[in-house]
């Protein structure tokens, strides 16, 4: 259903429902901005003060990543927060989150917990039932190759499902679909996520969609993940090897994303404190398709669907010779 940015509006009308008691929201200090944007104004709709009521985390000073124990620390040490509202893979960085860690955090002081999964699905396990999340948001062109602006997906707990007198964004496409065409002026919802559905889709935009999610089926999260963590860390190992000693320790560039494996997906962020945009331009022009977050990250992602360890081989040969010749 919907968009990204149009879903976490959609989920949050249903679930931020602020009271004198709770009223805070709590985010990442680095979070993707669509989502300050849409955090700050579902607390100015309330008629709250986003100065008050946003609460954002971030990591200890020197530090690029956030730790759990801080994320949990700032849950339980304010009674006002009301939604804890993370990402399931932290843009900037590629940090996976300890996702069942923090929900039971949140669910243990009494917020409600969401997720903005922009970056995890469809490039990390996910088991947002087993993990009792209340609601979680992607997009689908990302990892899941169906286009910019192409339909997103919501999830909600069934813990939820029978919860009736939730109030939420009502249309359409979200009513009982054995009803529907009584064309009744009253809303009755869908069972489940379904019913947090409001208009429509595209069917072109559902097609293109469905053709990636057939070769996710056929092959399977579970081996795709099994060849990201051996394609990451061999990008890490050549990083390493062939780059520590010329260009990290003379400070070209660090690894900003977790070395641990299991905190991380298939993207490694590079922070380049100097000449960020001009290795970056170097790299497209010799056919390597990464991208760059201002101010000074390069995003290098081997997605296991379709690339190879010759693709890192390469990659990483080309940033040598990049670096080589930007800082000699």
């Amino acid at each position: 259903m919907g968009t990204l940015t149009a879903n976490l509006h959609a989920m949050m009308a249903a679930f931020y429902r602020p009271t004198a008691e709770r009223f805070k929201i709590i985010i990442e200090a680095k979070a993707f901005p669509s989502d300050h944007y849409a955090v700050t104004s579902q607390i100015q709709l309330h008629g709250y003060d986003p100065s008050v009521c946003l609460v954002t985390i971030a990591p200890r000073q020197g530090e690029a990543t956030l730790r759990t124990e801080d994320i949990i620390e700032a849950i339980q040490k304010d009674d006002a927060i009301a939604l804890v509202l993370l990402s399931g893979v932290q843009y900037y960085t590629g940090q996976f989150f300890e996702m069942e860690k923090i929900t039971k955090a949140g669910h243990d002081q009494g917020c409600v917990v969401g997720w903005d999964l922009a970056h995890a699905v469809g490039n990390v396990p996910l088991k947002l039932h087993d993990w009792q999340v209340d609601f979680a948001c992607w997009c689908t062109y990302k990892y899941l190759n169906s286009g910019p602006g192409n339909i997103a997906g919501v999830f909600v707990h069934e813990n939820h499902f029978n919860d009736k007198k939730r109030p939420r964004l009502a249309g359409w496409w979200g009513n009982d679909k054995t009803n529907r065409f009584d064309m009744a002026p009253l809303f009755r919802p869908s069972e489940g996520a379904s019913g947090y559905q409001i208009s429509n889709p595209s069917v072109i935009n559902v097609a293109s969609l469905m053709g990636s999610l057939e070769l996710f089926e056929s092959a399977t999260m579970p081996k795709l993940r099994e060849k990201s963590l051996r394609l990451t860390a061999y990008l890490e190992y050549l990083l390493i090897t062939k780059l520590q000693k010329k260009h990290m320790e003379a400070g070209h560039f660090e690894i900003l994303t977790p070395s641990n494996p299991e905190e991380r997906g298939c993207q490694l962020s590079l922070d380049f404190p100097e000449k960020m945009l001009t290795i970056f331009d170097a790299l497209q022009s010799r056919g390597v398709v990464c991208d760059e977050r201002k101010p000074t990250v390069i995003r290098i992602a081997p997605t296991p669907l379709y690339n190879t360890y010759t693709d890192v081989y390469y990659c990483v040969s080309y940033l040598e010779e990049i670096l080589d010749q930007v800082f000699a």
